[in-house]
Formats: structure tokens, sequence, C-alpha cells
């Protein structure tokens, strides 16, 4: 379900990039040729800021989500440099990375139904990130387990800590995801649709939870959503991606207010929006993005958004656009930028 778009005050972040993300790549061989997944991403995250990765499927956002832990296939070719307080994460052993992931990165999944093990405790599952990562004796890896449930607001922890992922609901699974990704305290915690398949209810739950993680602990979070309703609502910065690549970037209430990339403006188009708490959306249809994603078999040196915008000129299809400041601070890969009319 989509949430209607109402955008939220920009919070204070740090003043240094806890997690830099520079020029990333990723290409995957399959059988049929390279996949030119992700091309030439590029942000800064500092200390208590949510940055939102924004797009529709198959625009590169999850890929370059879990190429930051070092999460793909090996399949995949990652390029770039991906710096965690300095260190590079490209540049680490299995056995390093190991131990970063979970003790100072870690990773919410979208279907935590498939990403927990039905065959133990909730509890169980809290307790073995405590005791590899924190050397928690079983005892008081339990009793943190229950402290973390209770923080992520799952009623009932001490009953619920000793029991299996299907016998909770979909909203409880996910605050267990949370739970587990912050129990040794991360620097970063990565959320792909954290609120996805779930009822608006139990989504404004989950978002509430990681605005308190934010605001309460510190922790830097990369978010990954196709709900604009939900990047206005938890974000501070906006990334918004088409076809592996970034076609724009700003703060999230700049963003909203004077989009630049036809592409943007189209996203914006297509979802409904608040006045004062009343939804704006009887009497107008919502906008359409004509055509699709295009296949990413190759890297054109071209605007990739070209074939599908209505701004497109010669000059769209001779190179492609550079993403360059269009407005202070906001960048935007076009030949043609401003506001839909």
């Amino acid at each position: 379900m989509t949430t209607p778009v109402t955008v939220r005050a920009p919070q204070p972040s740090g003043d240094y990039p806890l997690l830099s993300v520079q020029d990333l790549r990723v290409r995957f061989a399959t059988e049929d040729g390279p996949v030119f997944a992700v091309n030439g991403v590029s942000f800064d995250l500092r200390a208590g800021e949510i940055i939102a990765l924004v797009g529709e499927s198959g625009c590169g956002k999850s890929v370059t989500a879990m190429a930051v832990p070092g999460l793909l296939a090996p399949t995949a070719t990652v390029t770039g440099r991906v710096l965690l307080a300095g260190r590079d994460l490209l540049e680490l052993t299995p056995k390093e990375l190991r131990a970063v992931r979970g003790k100072e990165i870690s990773f919410v999944f979208q279907e935590p139904m498939t990403s927990l093990n039905p065959a133990f405790t909730v509890g169980k599952q809290i307790r073995e990130v405590l005791q590899r990562h924190e050397g928690l004796s079983k005892k008081a890896a339990q009793a943190r387990a229950v402290e973390l449930l209770q923080l992520v607001r799952i009623p009932a922890p001490e009953r619920r800590v000793d029991e299996y992922p299907h016998q909770l609901s979909g909203g409880m699974r996910q605050r267990v995801m949370i739970a587990i990704a912050v129990a040794c305290g991360p620097k970063v915690l990565v959320a792909d649709e954290p609120t996805t398949a779930l009822d608006v209810t139990i989504q404004a739950g989950v978002l509430d939870i990681l605005r308190d993680l934010r605001d309460e602990l510190g922790t830097a979070i990369v978010l990954i959503t196709h709900d604009l309703g939900v990047v206005a609502d938890l974000a501070d910065r906006v990334v918004v991606m088409y076809a592996g690549r970034p076609v724009e970037q700003a703060e999230v209430h700049e963003l909203f207010a004077h989009p630049q990339h036809p592409y943007t403006n189209g996203l914006l188009g297509a979802v409904p929006h608040r006045e004062q708490g009343v939804e704006l959306v009887a009497g107008r249809r919502l906008a359409e993005i004509p055509g699709l994603v295009p296949a990413l078999r190759s890297d054109p040196d071209e605007c990739v958004f070209a074939p599908r915008c209505s701004r497109r000129t010669d000059v769209c299809t001779s190179r492609r656009p550079p993403l360059e400041p269009v407005r202070p601070g906001h960048p935007a890969a076009c030949f043609h930028p401003g506001e839909a009319s």
C-alpha cells in the first residue's frame, strides 16, 4: 500500500560521513552476457541521518544496498569504494567482512518470513548474533534478547522470545528482524523495503521504530523503498535511481518542493499528496510514466531515460547527461531539468 506524501521536517545529523559510497558499480555475469545493474552510485551518510534510495522495480536500489555490506552473489563484480568510518569494505577479506556485518553494519531484509529460520525461536536467533559478536553467555544473551524485543515494541517480550517465526504476525516478524539487526549497536542500518506487504497501521509502527533508532541511538540508516510517502515521512536526503544510475539527489524538502529530473517529476505525479491532512486525489488523475525500465545489458553513452521522456531532444541520445547541480546542493542528470509544468 502506498503511503500518502506528507513531507517531514529535516533532522540534524553528524558533521562527518560515516558511510561514503563512491562510484559504486555492479556487474552480474550471466549466460547471456553481463548485466550492468549499478552504474556510478555515490552518496555520503552521516551519523544519525537517513538517506533513501528510491525508484521503480529494476532501478538498482536493492543491488546497491546489498553491495554495501557485501551480500551479493559470487556472480557479481563490484567496483568503487564503500568506506565505513574510513575503512573500505570492498577491500576486506570474507572473514573480516563477516566480523563487520551485524556488528558495525546490519541489514533488514524485505521479507522476514524467508529471512528468519523457521526451525529456531526468535530468541535463539537474536542470541546467536549477540554471542558471536559480543561474546555474551547464553543467559546474558537471552536477557538482552528480551530487551531488544521490548525496544522494537513487541508485546509480552518474555513470552515472545521463546516463540517461532510462524507464531508471529508479519509486523512482529519484521520487528524481530530489526531487533536482530540492531542487537550489537551497528553504526549503519540498511533497510530494504522494510514496510512492504504490511498494512498501514503496522507500517507506521515499523517506521516509528526506525525513527526512534535514529533519534535515540544515532543509528544512520540507508532506506530502500519505492514508496515516496515513506521517504517524505522518514528520510533526510533522497537519491533517485533509474536503470542503475542516480538521476537526482537532494534533501527531502528540496526534492519534493523542486523536483528537477523528468523521472522524479513522474514519480511524484504518480502518488497521492496531502495538504493539511487532506488527501489530494479527488478530481485528478494520477500521472503515469509511459514505457518500461530498459534491460541493463549495456551501458550506453546517452540518457537512459530518453525513450520515456517528454522533454527529450537530440542531445539526450548523443551523450550521457552528467549529474551536476541545477540548484544549490541539488544535482540532477538531465540536459533539460526543471519542475513539471
